[in-house]
C-alpha cells in the first residue's frame, strides 16, 4: 500500500476560504518555502520579485476562463436546467455537467437565451456528466459572453461583482471552467517590473477542467485516475525555455497547470523541452522526479486534493503540511482567491 489520502488531510476553518478577491491582486501575502533548509518567510506578493533572478523563465498558463455557465430550459415542459460547459469535443458538441441531471435524458432539447442558443442532449455520462450539441447563430464564444455566467468554485459562496477578477491580467485563449488562480495575483505594473529585472515571461496554454478541483475519492494514492485537459507549448516558448537552462537559470512555473503542462512534456520527451500539443491526465505526486520545473507560486489548494499531493512531491509532504499548518495560524486566505507560496 502507497500513501494514502488521508496522509494530505489538514483541518481548515471555514472562515479562510477566500470569498472575496482583494482590490489589489499583488497585495496578496506570499508564504516563501525553501525546500532544502525548510525554512518559511512571510512575505507580500508583489516581493516575488525578489525570489526571481535576471535569466530566470517565468511560465504562465494564458488560458481564458468560459461564461461556462447556462441556465436554460426545456422548451416542451419549462422546466429548468443548469448547464456547466466542461470541454469542447469537436466543432459544436460539448462535454458538460447538467442539474437536474435526470431532467436532461438523451434528445432532451434545452433552450437558452429566448433561443438565441439551444442544444439537444446526446449522450449520458456518469455524476450528471452529458454530451450535448449547439445550434446558434453567429460566433460561438460571442453568444456565451451574453448569456454565460462566471462558474466560480463550488466553496464559494458570494457574488463575484468584477468577472475579470476571475481571469489573469494575461488571458487570452479561451477554454477554461475555471481559471488558473496562482496567477491571479499579478498585475501588468508587476509582470512589467519583473520583466525589467531581465527575467523572461513565457506563456503556455492549459485548459482547466473542474475535476482540478475534485477531492481524491480512492483510499490509495496510486488508484486515483485525472482527468484530461487540453495543453500547448509554442515553438517559441520551448525556444526560450531551453535558452533559459542551457545557461544554467532556473525555470519558475505560476501555478499548478503551468507545472503540470511542463513536466507532460519533459516526461514525454525524456526530459526534454519541445513545442508540444495534446490531451494530458498527469498525475503528479511524491515519488515523482521533476524534470522541468525549478520552483513555482501556487494558492493554497484543497484538504486531500491531487494539487496539495503535486507540491508535497516538489517540497516533502511533511514540510507542505508544516507550511500549511503555519499558513493557518498566521490567518492566510485560502483557495481561488486567498494568498499563494512560493516554492524553490
Amino acid at each position: 500500500m502507497g500513501l494514502s489520502t488521508e496522509d494530505f488531510d489538514f483541518q481548515l476553518p471555514e472562515e479562510l476560504i477566500a470569498q472575496t478577491p482583494l482590490k489589489d491582486r499583488a497585495s496578496s501575502r506570499l508564504l516563501v518555502v525553501d525546500k532544502e533548509t525548510g525554512e518559511m518567510q512571510d512575505k507580500h506578493f508583489y516581493e516575488i520579485i525578489d525570489e526571481l533572478n535576471a535569466g530566470d523563465a517565468l511560465v504562465m498558463n494564458d488560458t481564458k476562463v468560459l461564461p461556462a455557465r447556462l441556465y436554460g430550459e426545456k422548451p416542451d415542459t419549462g422546466g429548468h436546467l443548469e448547464v456547466l460547459l466542461l470541454t469542447n469535443l469537436e466543432g459544436d458538441t460539448w462535454e458538460t455537467l447538467i442539474k437536474p441531471a435526470k431532467r436532461a435524458k438523451v434528445g432532451t432539447k434545452i433552450s437558452f437565451g429566448d433561443g438565441r442558443l439551444t442544444a439537444v442532449v446526446k449522450e449520458e455520462l456518469e455524476h450528471g456528466g452529458r454530451i450535448i450539441e449547439f445550434s446558434y447563430e453567429g460566433i460561438f464564444l460571442e453568444v456565451l459572453e451574453s448569456l454565460g455566467e462566471m462558474p466560480l468554485p463550488p466553496y464559494i459562496h458570494e457574488r463575484l461583482e468584477d468577472p475579470d477578477r476571475y481571469q489573469t491580467v494575461y488571458a487570452k485563449d479561451p477554454g477554461s471552467a475555471a481559471a488558473p488562480t496562482a496567477g491571479l495575483h499579478f498585475t501588468k505594473e508587476l509582470l512589467k517590473k519583473i520583466e525589467e529585472k531581465g527575467v523572461k515571461l513565457v506563456y503556455l496554454t492549459l485548459h482547466v477542467g473542474l475535476g482540478t478541483f475534485r477531492p481524491v475519492s480512492v483510499e490509495d494514492v496510486d488508484n486515483h485516475q485525472m482527468h484530461s485537459e487540453f495543453y500547448s507549448l509554442s515553438k517559441e516558448s520551448a525556444g526560450i525555455l531551453n535558452e533559459v537552462r542551457a545557461s544554467g537559470k532556473r525555470i519558475v512555473a505560476v501555478g499548478t497547470t503551468s507545472i503540470r503542462t511542463l513536466e507532460t512534456i519533459g516526461s514525454k520527451f525524456g526530459g526534454e523541452i519541445k513545442a508540444d500539443s495534446g490531451w494530458t491526465d498527469i498525475f503528479i505526486y511524491p515519488g515523482y522526479e521533476f524534470k522541468v520545473v525549478d520552483a513555482f507560486s501556487t494558492n493554497f489548494h484543497l484538504p486531500k486534493s491531487t494539487l496539495v499531493m503535486l507540491v508535497s512531491a516538489f517540497a516533502g509532504r511533511e514540510l507542505v503540511l508544516t507550511a500549511y499548518q503555519h499558513a493557518i495560524e498566521e490567518g492566510y486566505r485560502f483557495f481561488s482567491f486567498g494568498d499563494a507560496m512560493f516554492v524553490k
